[in-house]
């Protein structure tokens, strides 16, 4: 088993290296690019998709290719706002080290130093009763995804969607990763409730303001209406674009490829942050041993990935590429698919939105057209190419 899960992980970065073009050559600009992009998006029948490239820690690129809303004939622009989802949690924990900078927040510290109340007390977390291990929970833990609670209470390990799921944990805090949204969520109450700090007014004061996301925000704004990205599923129907009215610093940033690049260019460089404080932000603090990232509880484990290094900082993975350290952050939802990876040594990153369910599957390509080969880890995020539909499935 384990000989085969390793022939998984060398295959997959074998396709990162040789996808697009066979052979290695020079990253793709321009013309050039444009031409590749619009040929994908036919062939993987993708709506709309919007690239952004940084290099040196600037943005050098930005822009949009196809539809915002297919039925209307309206093009996707550079100032669509586009639904981030899970792009969120990494603009959170970017925001939450300025706490911690500050003296506001202990990483290391128990969530129960922070509350006025044991978390089983409130109403939102009284599933905890009688579990004491939620004392083990730090913000360090939470960040990087070690809590042991599932994605959301209302998707339990190995059941379907449950409205009415409560809330548990599946393994001990701090013992390994387990991507949960539940996680950050809990981390942003613990700021609201125990610290008193607005979790909006936090990402728009450190964030958004002074990297210049005018068209961002952690809920909808009516004047996004006026430009807006639809949703598609992998039939193409529309799923319209919901309006988050609360802030969920798990996914609900809607934002533009313009100001979101803008704040991945200012991650690559550690703006806004003191050295020593960034580099705890992308200090790996967990390896990674699941088969795949999702479903989040329940994979097998394997030591495969260690040969890439694949692990978890606060909001952002992280694995080794034959070019240096490398930290991504990928944004799912259903007609969303959104994706960032950042070469820590060259500033050089490349985010990717897509208001499809499909477009994802373009990701193997366009990672080896803009970055070159990086040996991005496709299988553990289940990003099978859209020529080749079962490639991971077939790998297990």
């Amino acid at each position: 088993m384990r000989k085969s899960l390793v022939f998984t992980v060398f295959s997959l970065i074998a396709l990162t290296f040789t996808a697009a073009h066979g052979a290695e050559q020079a990253p793709l600009r321009g013309a050039a690019l444009d031409t590749r992009i619009a040929f994908l998006m036919q062939e993987a029948k993708v709506p709309g998709l919007a690239v952004a490239i940084i290099e040196d820690g600037k943005v050098t690129s930005v822009k949009a290719y196809g539809q915002r809303d297919v039925e209307k004939n309206l093009p996707l622009t550079t100032d669509t706002v586009m639904y981030a989802a899970s792009l969120t949690k990494a603009a959170f924990a970017y925001a939450t080290m300025s706490l911690v900078e500050q003296g506001k927040l202990d990483l290391n510290g128990s969530i129960a130093n922070d509350l006025p109340r044991p978390l089983p007390e409130y109403p939102k977390y009284a599933d905890l009763a009688g579990d004491e291990r939620w004392r083990k929970l730090t913000p360090s833990i939470l960040l990087s995804h070690r809590s042991g609670f599932p994605n959301f209470r209302f998707w339990p390990p190995g059941k379907d969607f449950d409205p009415n799921g409560k809330l548990a944990f599946y393994f001990d805090p701090g013992t390994k990763f387990g991507y949960s949204g539940e996680g950050i969520n809990l981390l942003q109450f613990v700021l609201e409730n125990g610290k008193g700090i607005d979790v909006a007014t936090l990402m728009k004061q450190r964030l958004f303001e002074p990297f210049g996301m005018t068209r961002t925000s952690m809920t909808w704004r009516d004047d996004f209406a006026d430009n807006l990205a639809i949703g598609y599923d992998e039939n193409g129907k529309p799923l319209g674009h919901k309006q988050r009215e609360s802030v969920r610093a798990a996914g609900s940033i809607d934002t533009t490829i313009a100001d979101y690049a803008r704040l991945v260019a200012a991650m690559s460089r550690g703006a806004g942050l003191k050295p020593a404080t960034y580099r705890t932000w992308l200090t790996p603090v967990v390896k990674i041993h699941s088969v795949r990232q999702f479903p989040t509880i329940g994979q097998p484990d394997t030591t495969a990935y260690d040969a890439i290094s694949l692990g978890y900082a606060l909001g952002v993975g992280r694995f080794e590429s034959p070019r240096g350290p490398v930290f991504f952050k990928e944004g799912h939802d259903d007609g969303t698919n959104n994706l960032f990876v950042c070469l820590e040594r060259s500033k050089t990153c490349v985010l990717l939105m897509s208001n499809s369910s499909l477009g994802e599957s373009l990701y193997a390509y366009l990672l080896d057209d803009i970055l070159g080969k990086v040996g991005f880890p496709l299988c553990w995020n289940g990003y099978d190419p859209y020529d080749k539909p079962q490639f991971c499935s077939e790998k297990r």
